[in-house]
């Protein structure tokens, strides 16, 4: 399977260094509303950026367009799989598959979003939001969407055994409101969003984020919604041979999250297993092997 093609927020970012002051003006907004931003006419979206037209026709062709058109038709194409259902995920890579056994393609296409995914991400963001995952000095929140809750039980298991104060939220957003009210400024968020991005996820986001709450967010290629408000953003690529989207790369990122955090303050995580085990003997939860 060939490697998925680069979407327009990739390319910015790669050529991001050799734009002038003024492209940047308009990759900028682009960013800040993606793809939104982009989808109107070249006129229009000059305007918005408040640059001129012949900016924003260099500044495609820099990221490899032939011109503005074609950058426009890959914008609504990234927006039709952003918002695309399990039927149509199935016919989009049906139509394309290659031969071969299914295992064999999935196992490729797995292979190709792990290696997008930890490709595209940068290691100081990786460590910042592994410092605020660790800080104990607020209390830690997490919470996933109606496919992603999975991914949030998994994180809620492992962050409550490396460190103090972590609050699994229930899967149901009629309860939200009652964490919220307890959450303070120095408390974190970790977030799953992937599409088809759910409204009250993003709803809770925002409420978070006007509370001084800082959100680490787990989404996919597209990037839901949430990173408008997030202080930290993580891209995972996620297609594959199937109806439904890839949790490989998801749980992995999640996986190196959790195993960062561990070693972020390995002394007090290591008395906290130390204890846990002492539990566990006396509760007889596992089986002994003498």
């Amino acid at each position: 399977m060939t490697k998925p093609p680069a979407t327009v927020r990739e390319l910015i970012r790669e050529n991001y260094s050799t734009l002038t002051q003024s492209e940047r003006k308009f990759a900028n907004l682009l960013l800040e509303n993606y793809p939104a931003a982009g989808l109107a006419s070249i006129t229009i979206v000059a305007g918005n950026a408040e640059v001129s037209t012949p900016t924003v026709a260099r500044m495609v062709q820099k990221l490899g367009f032939k011109g503005y058109p074609q950058f426009h038709q890959a914008l609504l194409k990234e927006l039709e799989a952003k918002v695309s259902g399990p039927t149509k995920r199935r016919d989009n890579w049906a139509s394309e598959a290659p031969e071969g056994h299914l295992l064999n393609r999935f196992a490729q296409a797995v292979t190709d979003n792990l290696q997008q995914t930890f490709s595209n991400i940068d290691s100081a963001q990786f460590d910042a939001a592994v410092h605020q995952l660790a800080n104990t000095d607020g209390r830690l929140y997490v919470v996933g969407g109606r496919i992603t809750r999975a991914l949030a039980d998994y994180a809620f298991t492992h962050f409550q055994a490396i460190r103090q104060r972590v609050t699994h939220m229930t899967s149901s957003s009629a309860t939200w409101p009652h964490y919220v009210l307890d959450m303070v400024e120095g408390d974190t968020l970790l977030m799953f969003d992937v599409r088809r991005y759910e409204t009250n996820l993003q709803r809770l986001a925002e409420l978070a984020a006007e509370r001084g709450v800082k959100i680490v967010l787990v989404t996919d290629q597209w990037a839901s919604p949430i990173a408008s408000v997030s202080a930290h953003t993580f891209n995972c690529w996620v297609e594959i041979p199937s109806a439904w989207d890839s949790n490989s790369s998801t749980m992995m990122l999640l996986e190196a999250m959790i195993a960062a955090t561990q070693e972020e303050s390995w002394d007090k995580t290591k008395d906290r297993y130390d204890r846990l085990d002492e539990l566990f003997d006396m509760t007889r939860l596992f089986r002994k092997f003498s």
